[in-house]
């Protein structure tokens, strides 16, 4: 589709949500924010105890967990249509974790702190039920296949989903004028999954704006390469600092989270039926390599099968289709119960300059930009798109602030900043609705990050090498540095009697929940395992990030 048909499209479309309830219906969004942070120690190395039991149990919290290792803390916020409560919401959990830290401070950015001996990772515990020791066991499965280092690598996954008055305005559209996404005859449920997808595949096709704007890992302290063969000729600061100079997400690179194993399953986004018997045939696809690895090894399991996928969830990909699971089930059938509820985006870095590790500038950018990539026409993919959408995105990564730095949009050369400049009149067009008469924000947070396209030292990464490079100050003594002022803001910040014990009211609970778990009768670890694994007999709660 020529990019002037898209543009008539989707105008077309903002067009026809431009009246008060229009608007009204773009603004009912619903968000959520995880966000992942390393416990480190007075030196700025990685915590070695326990997960502090002031913060409740890591299996049963529903505010405070761990991702892969004991020390990597993830918070995840309750779901909000107000920016501000849900940045609110996240300052505040922060705030009652830096309190019950005994000292320990939290690890400002995506790549690790100083990490001596990587047998000094400790894999995070969840107990002794059967779901929690599913959920260790899974993640010793992610050390054998890929290493300790890469899984505690940090970042931030925005939740979104939009109002069903906005599901409802767009499937009457569709009903009354037809829509290229999907079938005239298509049922509800179909047409917002169908759309979703849609949203999905623009969103893959742009992914690439992400790191380039909020990407914030150009350097990285040295410790976590030097046991690693890599490709890349880094370069070196006076202090020790390894960093590329126009690089913009190490952590979006081969450095970070990829799996080539999973280079071969060619998983397609075209449709959610597509997408199911791709993850399904991926779960159930073995894998040579990680056979070698072994699954019970003299009584001692080393991870949960030998497949490709260990289960679906370590797929990894920038986006995922999602909905809330129930007992016993597992996300695709979730997903292919009732379709998609909302996407979880996952290509954003953690943001060095904020005590958070995000802002209401990305937010609201995020919701511009997940707008623009719904309202757009949305082409199938195939390989060709697909190589396509790996180029831009890996050159972007490496070098996103190179200067004349060129992409591809349906085989045809562009510069990144032109695309940019085309991207960002299409937001304003949203953003001028989205406000109104009353509100500059989503114009002004659009025009704050549109200055970092002709300026890349404006963007998250570009002033990360100021800080290291320009200004020649070791990445580590840095964000130790950050750490100390985050933990001092976050440890005077005002926590009313009623939030905090709140905080220690779910903590407790979670304690509780975790030794009911426990003290039921369990069966045993390899039948519940088979169980598990079978496409009949659902088993537990079990569900790993």
């Amino acid at each position: 589709m020529k990019e002037s048909t898209k543009l008539k499209s989707f105008n077309e479309k903002v067009e026809h949500l431009s009246d008060t309830q229009g608007r009204e219906a773009l603004l009912g969004m619903l968000r959520g924010i995880e966000r992942e942070a390393l416990r480190i120690d007075e030196n700025g190395h990685l915590a070695q105890d326990g997960h502090p039991e002031a913060l409740g149990s890591a299996l049963t919290h529903s505010r405070i967990t761990t991702d892969y290792s004991e020390a990597l803390l993830e918070f995840i916020t309750p779901v909000s249509h107000s920016i501000d409560d849900l940045l609110e919401g996240l300052t505040q959990t922060h705030a009652y974790s830096v309190r019950n830290l005994n000292g320990q401070k939290l690890w400002p950015v995506s790549m690790p702190c100083y990490v001596g001996e990587v047998s000094d990772i400790p894999v995070a515990r969840y107990g002794s039920s059967n779901n929690g020791k599913m959920k260790t066991l899974y993640r010793k499965g992610l050390t054998h296949r890929y290493g300790a280092l890469m899984q505690i690598i940090s970042g931030v996954h925005f939740n979104f989903s939009v109002s069903q008055d906005l599901w409802q305005r767009l499937y009457d559209d569709k009903m009354t004028n037809g829509a290229a996404c999907c079938s005239k005859n298509i049922s509800f449920e179909d047409f917002i999954s169908e759309s979703y997808f849609g949203l999905i595949r623009n969103y893959r096709r742009l992914v690439w704006v992400l790191p380039y704007l909020f990407g914030s890992t150009p350097a990285l302290c040295s410790s976590f390469i030097k046991d690693q063969d890599v490709d890349f000729e880094f370069k070196k600061t006076g202090k020790g600092t390894l960093y590329l100079p126009y690089a913009t997400s190490l952590r979006m690179s081969d450095l970070g989270y990829t799996n080539k194993e999973q280079d071969t399953l060619n998983i397609s986004y075209n449709s959610l039926p597509d997408y199911l018997e791709g993850v399904g045939a991926a779960i159930k696809m073995p894998s040579k390599k990680f056979e070698k690895i072994g699954i019970n090894v003299d009584g001692e399991f080393r991870q949960l099968n030998s497949n490709i996928l260990q289960i679906e969830n370590e797929f990894y990909a920038p986006i995922r289709a999602k909905r809330v699971t129930q007992k016993g089930e597992k996300p695709s059938q979730a997903l292919a119960r009732a379709g998609v509820e909302y996407i979880e985006v996952r290509a954003l870095d953690v943001n060095p300059f904020s005590p958070v590790g995000i802002d209401a500038t990305q937010v609201r950018f995020l919701d511009l930009f997940l707008l623009y990539c719904l309202l757009s026409p949305s082409e199938d993919t195939d390989a060709v798109g697909d190589a396509e959408i790996a180029a831009n995105l890996k050159a972007v990564v490496l070098e996103g602030r190179k200067p004349g730095l060129e992409l591809q949009r349906n085989g045809k050369t562009i510069s990144l900043t032109q695309w940019m400049h085309e991207l960002f009149g299409q937001l304003n067009t949203i953003a001028k609705l989205l406000d109104g008469d009353d509100s500059h924000a989503y114009q002004t947070a659009l025009s704050t990050w549109s200055e970092a396209i002709d300026d890349p030292d404006k963007t998250l990464s570009g002033r990360v090498i100021n800080e290291v490079v320009v200004k020649g100050t070791d990445h580590s003594v840095w964000v130790k540095q950050l750490a100390n002022d985050y933990h001092e803001f976050l440890s005077h910040y005002p926590l009313s009697d009623e939030v905090e014990q709140g905080y220690e009211n779910e903590a407790k609970k979670s304690l509780l929940e975790q030794h009911s778990l426990e003290a039921q009768p369990q069966d045993n670890f390899a039948t519940f395992l088979a169980h598990y694994f079978s496409d009949l007999v659902p088993a537990g709660t079990f569900e790993a990030k």
